[in-house]
């Protein structure tokens, strides 16, 4: 068995607020985890009591088969990057890297060829002897991060370490941390409030939300069956509808939408969920042919925002705005524009439908 990492019935109370409630999770040697969601859901305090920054109110983190609750930090040997990089100022590339080694007294020969090592993995070997002032955010994230993997720690634990630098630079260091965490092999925990981050480096993906995890799981299975609507609205963008559903049918008041749901015969309260890549867009023309004619309905382009390989549309159905995207080859075949009078089809296999308990926050 490998040296896993287990929260148990983790909890984090400050006075009267909970800040964390009574969370599981296991986490496997070698495993990518992020933890996902929006700012005050708990994800930092989560980090902060797994490295010992944050005592813990109740429950167990357990490493390696032994509660290390009491463990102060330096004895969990796990390594930490925070978002601030936090490298000294007046210290060489080399010297930072060196640092932490420095402090474990190690032999100098076997931390200069740790230092080489480490400067290799992310491409500075030239830029040993400039400070920190002298590299950009990119570089001197990428130290931050070899000076915490240099003593070789169990786990590494990465606090929003992307959340300051721009988007290019964010996306080249997102692939280096996850090409740098397969070489190695090296358990990491990364919190995130960035979906896409999230969903494009993570093994599995634990989603929290006012403390809780709302949903874990592999990043495409997050993304294609979330299993509330939290995580829905949370995770990529939905079209919601809210209505009361009898069998396959759902009552939204201004019409009626089949889904492929086998639902009891009882009426009930629900919320229905559509991604904009499932819903489909045709021309104002001879109505078209579909396998569900009471999903089929009039609107309007109301605004088109180019993304690249895709385009977005916001188009008006009777005061509701919708949200579908198409692909920016078939945009221009079909020739639409702002204005345009269209049909709209959602596909009934394409809608999550969740129980009105587990409605949108």
């Amino acid at each position: 068995m490998g040296r896993d990492l287990k929260l148990e019935n983790l909890t984090k109370r400050y006075g009267h607020l909970t800040a964390v409630d009574h969370v599981d999770l296991e986490i496997q040697e070698g495993e990518f985890i992020c933890f996902l969601g929006p700012s005050g859901c708990g994800k930092t305090t989560v980090l902060r009591m797994i490295t010992g920054f944050e005592t813990v109110t109740e429950g167990k983190v357990i490493f390696d088969n032994r509660v290390i609750n009491d463990l102060i930090p330096k004895k969990r040997e796990f390594g930490i990057v925070f978002q601030s990089y936090a490298l000294f100022p007046n210290m060489t590339v080399e010297e930072n890297i060196a640092f932490g080694l420095k402090m474990r007294k190690m032999p100098k020969k076997v931390i200069a060829e740790r230092v080489d090592v480490m400067l290799d993995l992310i491409g500075l070997s030239g830029w040993r002897r400039l400070y920190p002032a002298q590299l950009s955010g990119g570089q001197q994230q990428r130290v931050a991060l070899v000076r915490a993997l240099a003593p070789d720690p169990q786990v590494l634990l990465l606090d929003e370490p992307l959340s300051a630098l721009d988007a290019k630079i964010r996306l080249r260091l997102r692939a280096e941390i996850k090409r740098l965490q397969q070489e190695l092999k090296k358990t990491m925990i990364h919190v995130t409030h960035d979906q896409e981050e999230a969903l494009s480096i993570a093994d599995r993906v634990v989603v929290m939300e006012g403390g809780q995890f709302r949903q874990v799981g592999r990043p495409i299975d997050i993304y294609k069956n979330p299993t509330c609507s939290f995580v829905a609205d949370f995770v990529g963008t939905s079209n919601f509808f809210k209505g009361s559903r009898t069998g396959d049918v759902v009552d939204i008041r201004k019409r009626k939408i089949k889904v492929k749901k086998n639902g009891a015969g009882v009426e009930e309260a629900v919320s229905l969920a559509i991604r904009p890549e499932n819903v489909e867009v045709f021309k104002k023309e001879a109505p078209p042919r579909v396998d569900e004619p009471m999903n089929l309905v009039s609107g309007r382009i109301e605004v088109v925002v180019f993304q690249g390989a895709a385009v977005r549309l916001l188009i008006n159905i009777d005061g509701e705005e919708v949200i579908a995207d198409i692909n920016e080859k078939e945009f221009g075949q079909r020739s639409l524009k702002r204005g345009d009078e269209i049909y709209l089809y959602f596909p009934p296999e394409a809608f999550l439908v969740f129980a009105d308990g587990e409605g949108k926050k």
